[in-house]
């Protein structure tokens, strides 16, 4: 039990913990003994991400939407956490729909979760003097440089605050004022990760997040299909190093936003083929036009994560695409009686 008086454990909120990077936060956190609320509405989740946590007694799940209020001090399971009284050390916010592919499907969802579930975890963050960290995106860039240079902390693209994807991008950009407007009014301690393009296990799929949906075609033997010609660049960064600079940048003096992500840059079709080996797949590549109204990825410059954090990546692409396979062929392995027996009863 956290004591402010001894050096116990940290009771920890995670706002979107249920997803892709949220649940490998919060495995991380279980594991090293913090008291960890994980607070998801599984819009873009699943409750497999985090089903080996909830036997863990230090770990508590709470369904909730983060744009509607929440009194998290009268909730019974967490009292165990006296949570009434300690409050919380730490709050980590991802809470916020994404998808590539489906990006009309949750529009007003995702400008809620960017505005209001953004306020609203700041006045967590206000209430209990916790330490607060958003997880924004490289989307805030908009469009990246000409000459494809990397891209600073510094760096302002175009970017259209009216089209359809702008409940995502101009949301963070959004929420990113907010987080600053709560630090320097009610001098919080806040931090802002913008995140690049991160893959591994537990990734959203079917959803035009590249990798999981080229590893799924690949393992059917079906056709990889692409979206984007054939030497769109993109950099990929595994999760785990991804989490490790979250961590970093929680327990840092930083207060500007920091770039997290992978500084080296692939085709998309390399990936592909480096699935496609991986995975013994016959596979074949083919190209369709790239998603509507996405910009061209931009690639990061780390400097200030290597040099304020002692972070980067250090896990290697196919290392990474590894485990990710792994994942996803075990994945398959267990669902595929069901759909076994689906396709037997639909005959």
């Amino acid at each position: 039990m956290f004591n402010k008086a001894t050096k116990g454990n940290k009771n920890i909120l995670v706002l979107g913990g249920a997803g892709f990077i949220g649940s490998h936060l919060c495995e991380v956190l279980v594991e090293r003994g913090d008291n960890v609320v994980c607070v998801d509405n599984f819009v873009s989740s699943d409750v497999e991400n985090i089903k080996s946590l909830l036997e863990y007694p230090n770990f508590e799940f709470v369904r909730h939407d983060v744009s509607e209020d929440i009194d998290l001090d009268s909730l019974p399971d967490l009292q165990k956490f006296r949570v009434e009284v300690y409050g919380f050390q730490e709050i980590y916010n991802f809470a916020c729909p994404t998808s590539a592919r489906e990006y009309t499907k949750l529009p007003v969802e995702t400008a809620k979760a960017n505005s209001l579930g953004v306020i609203n975890s700041l006045e967590l963050a206000q209430k209990y003097k916790a330490k607060y960290l958003l997880a924004s995106t490289a989307a805030v860039y908009g469009q990246p440089p000409q000459d494809d240079s990397k891209v600073k902390e510094d760096y302002y693209g175009l970017l259209d605050f009216l089209g359809p994807r702008a409940c995502y991008n101009e949301g963070k950009r959004f929420a990113e004022t907010l987080v600053t407007t709560y630090r320097d009014f009610y001098h919080l301690d806040t931090k802002i990760a913008r995140i690049f393009s991160t893959y591994g296990p537990r990734m959203l799929e079917h959803a035009g997040r590249r990798i999981p949906d080229y590893i799924q075609e690949a393992i059917s033997q079906k056709e990889v299909v692409i979206a984007g010609a054939k030497d769109l660049s993109y950099s990929f960064c595994y999760v785990k190093d991804v989490v490790e600079g979250l961590l970093a940048l929680m327990n840092s003096e930083i207060k500007e936003p920091v770039n997290l992500g992978a500084e080296q840059a692939y085709t998309l079709t390399s990936i592909v083929e480096k699935i496609i080996e991986l995975t013994s797949s016959q596979a074949e590549i083919k190209y369709r036009e790239n998603f509507e109204y996405i910009n061209k990825p931009a690639i990061p410059d780390i400097s200030k994560a290597k040099t304020e954090l002692n972070w980067f990546p250090i896990v290697s692409l196919e290392d990474g695409l590894k485990h990710t396979i792994d994942y996803l062929q075990s994945r398959s392995r267990l669902y595929q009686p069901f759909f076994k027996q689906e396709n037997q009863e639909n005959q």
